[in-house]
């Protein structure tokens, strides 16, 4: 009982609005440095450092009722997006803390660093698992230590174990820090994984003097003459949850051994293929085959055709918005704690109340107001929101038990904020979803239907079982 209590109170916390960053104090409602000591506040406490629960069962419980629910369930035209995010840390005391990369802040400093992975479709997404990142200074030899693992490694690791879990995805997503690593879609593609990763325009490569040696020169080396005369590159429509529509180009370019045929494929997607724009250009690679090619027969995976290469990876928007709702509104960051138990435990509870925040919503289904994406919305974990759906917002929804006000009313003002302040990945089409599926309603019906308070009450006790 003790332990539902506290889950139950930490999440009301992490849900509620707060002026000030959800640690411990803020989470209780105790006033800071002089309400450390209350009972409400070092229950809290206790539950994140000394209890006995483990958040491996309390995270797999959570993804097994999302696996389990209609609206949120897995299916092989989604994505699995891979990233890390470090955060500030002071001091030496934490456990994983080190002077690192900070992505966040676009530097090096003092924090810590958390492998993520994240399940999404053009309509859903939510985090899987996290894992820190423990720098190489914890361990007796260094980066020569048998227990001592890269971020790249902790990356493949959760791919493989969301495969395992029962996470069917199209393809395995990520940024440039991660695709320009050989060793990395080496392990990928050993594990059976296919995988659409983005690459630095720059990045370089062994070939013939003659020949491209970056991906943006092999780029520049296809035919263009203008929309009326596109040569190698093919129109692509993405499609935007505000419903207005671009049209890119993407083509299949050729990089020392990667080319349309070849084991790897370099997929080049551009809104411009006669300026390159370095904000609307995306250089990928990628292990799913061509249609028609030599490979597509003994592919183990179908065939993508130029356009589903642009779909996958432009999925991986999502991920630079859920930092912000995490970080930003639940508090991913502002843990109180040192040790590396409580830490993973802060972390579960966090994800924990993401997925709260997709499912809750009193009363009858019914779409939010049409409010469309704000202009800043995408600028991704570094950008800060702008516009009229990033400033305060209020749950529209009457107090359904006093018990209960802030978390459920609070999740239902942060799934308006996810739903209309978020980028808009790339849809295969306006009415249908990327494996195919009709889409049969608006994304917020889809979303935030089924649910009541007695749901969630539910929720919250099967999830300490």
């Amino acid at each position: 009982m003790a332990q539902r209590r506290g889950f139950r109170e930490y999440l009301a916390g992490l849900l509620a609005p707060r002026e000030r960053n959800k640690t411990l104090t803020a989470l209780a409602g105790a006033e800071p440095v002089t309400g450390s000591k209350l009972p409400a506040v070092q229950r809290l406490q206790f539950f994140l450092s000394e209890s006995v629960w483990e958040p491996e069962a309390v995270n797999g419980r959570r993804l097994e009722l999302l696996r389990a629910d209609p609206a949120t369930a897995p299916h092989e035209g989604g994505v699995l997006v891979i990233d890390d995010s470090g955060d500030r840390k002071d001091g030496t005391a934490t456990a994983h803390v080190g002077r690192q990369y900070l992505g966040r802040y676009g530097k090096t400093d003092n924090g810590i660093v958390t492998v993520t992975t994240v399940w999404a479709d053009e309509q859903v997404y939510y985090p899987l698992d996290a894992v820190p990142y423990t720098p190489a200074k914890y361990f007796a030899k260094g980066k020569n230590d048998p227990e001592f693992r890269t971020k790249l490694v902790i990356g493949a690791e959760l791919a493989v174990r969301a495969r395992a879990q029962g996470f069917a995805f199209r393809a395995v997503v990520a940024d440039s820090a991660y695709g320009d690593q050989d060793g990395f879609r080496a392990e990928l593609a050993e594990a059976g994984l296919p995988f659409v990763m983005a690459l630095r325009p720059h990045r370089g490569t062994w070939a013939r003097a003659a020949d491209a040696h970056t991906p943006v020169e092999a780029a520049r080396a296809l035919a263009w003459g203008g929309p009326d005369d596109p040569g190698d590159w093919r129109p692509v429509t993405r499609t935007f949850r505000d419903g207005h529509a671009e049209t890119w180009y993407a083509a299949d370019a050729t990089l020392g051994g990667w080319g349309p045929d070849g084991v790897r494929r370099l997929v080049v997607a551009t809104a411009d293929p006669g300026t390159l724009p370095d904000k609307a250009t995306w250089y990928l690679v990628t292990n799913l085959a061509r249609p028609g090619g030599p490979r597509e027969q003994d592919s183990p995976w179908p065939a993508a055709p130029l356009a589903e290469i642009v779909r996958l990876y432009g999925i991986r928007n999502w991920i630079e918005q859920s930092y912000k709702q995490v970080k930003d509104e639940l508090g991913w960051a502002d843990f109180q704690v040192r040790s590396d138990i409580a830490i993973r435990r802060h972390q579960a509870l966090v994800n924990c109340a993401f997925s709260f925040c997709w499912a809750a919503r009193p009363g009858p289904s019914r779409p939010l107001s049409a409010t469309p994406p704000a202009a800043g919305a995408a600028g991704g974990e570094r950008g800060a929101a702008s516009g009229p759906g990033a400033g305060p917002v209020l749950a529209p929804d009457a107090t359904r038990r006093p018990g209960l006000a802030h978390p459920v009313d609070r999740a239902a003002a942060l799934v308006d904020r996810m739903v209309y302040g978020a980028p808009a990945p790339a849809a295969a089409s306006p009415d249908r979803l990327g494996d195919g599926r009709p889409r049969t309603e608006p994304l917020p019906a889809t979303l935030i239907q089924r649910t009541t308070v007695n749901k969630i009450s539910n929720r919250s006790r099967s999830l300490n079982h």
